[in-house]
């Protein structure tokens, strides 16, 4: 797999990386992602999320008590894995991050040795996100070298959009790194009739979008957000294929 990326980067680096620049033939189906976030932990929901018959994207943290457990038995169910690295935000607690967190007061060298850390921590990932991370999103010179170790190591982003100001578009498309942006919470408020109002919302948007991203957790909400994708599961199949992430950026790619 990591082959196969590098000779991607090589091939596109002159082309904006961001998934929304493809071009689809109109009448081409239209395609849905879905990226759970917060493994790891054995959280709530882990299991019951990891049976659901569609392709996901598992985001799942480093240094954690399931973490191996969690990318192995998610790859051996088919989906995709990518790495859910904390970071800082602007409000919370320090403690809330878990160990090997990226905050903006570290030295560029020790950025560098967790970035690196996490990716040998987890198992089978292709790609990358960040857990919270409002704060350090906005900073420069944090994403650049998170950006930078991605390319080294052929791992696409994905911005889960959790600040206002990200930098990872503009850092993105000057290392040309492939990313992609969320489009949507299912569960950015805990209650279930906010997560099933927010499962109905996707069914609507899809009519209007060729592409989609949409992101749920395991944990406080994970059983709820299971609950929910089985109820509209059948809706968004009748309007989306369902795939992993590394498929929206798949258009971009000749056949090698």
């Amino acid at each position: 797999m990591r082959i196969i990326w590098l000779a991607i980067f090589i091939i596109f680096s002159s082309i904006p990386a961001h998934a929304e620049s493809v071009n689809h033939d109109a009448t081409s189906k239209k395609e849905l992602a879905i990226v759970i976030d917060d493994f790891g932990n054995n959280m709530e929901g882990s299991k019951e999320m990891l049976e659901l018959p569609i392709p996901l994207t598992v985001a799942i943290m480093p240094f954690l008590s399931t973490t191996e457990k969690d990318a192995k038995l998610a790859h051996e169910k088919g989906h995709e894995i990518i790495i859910h690295l904390p970071m800082e935000p602007k409000k919370g607690k320090k403690s809330w991050l878990g160990p090997g967190a990226i905050t903006t007061d570290l030295s560029d060298q020790e950025i560098r040795k967790r970035v690196e850390q996490a990716i040998q921590d987890v198992p089978y990932a292709v790609g990358m996100n960040h857990h919270m991370g409002s704060k350090a999103t906005e900073d420069e010179r944090v994403m650049r070298i998170i950006l930078e170790i991605c390319k080294e190591n052929n791992l696409y982003y994905l911005d889960s959009k959790t600040a206002q100001k990200s930098v990872i578009p503009k850092i993105a498309e000057e290392l040309s790194v492939p990313y992609l942006e969320n489009d949507m919470f299912f569960d950015h408020i805990y209650s279930e009739r906010h997560i099933y109002q927010q499962a109905s919302k996707l069914t609507d948007r899809l009519d209007n979008r060729q592409q989609f991203i949409a992101i749920g957790h395991v944990g406080i909400t994970g059983n709820k957000v299971v609950s929910a994708l089985k109820a509209y599961l059948p809706e968004y199949e009748k309007e989306a294929k369902i795939v992993p992430l590394s498929a929206l950026i798949a258009p971009m790619i000749p056949s090698l």
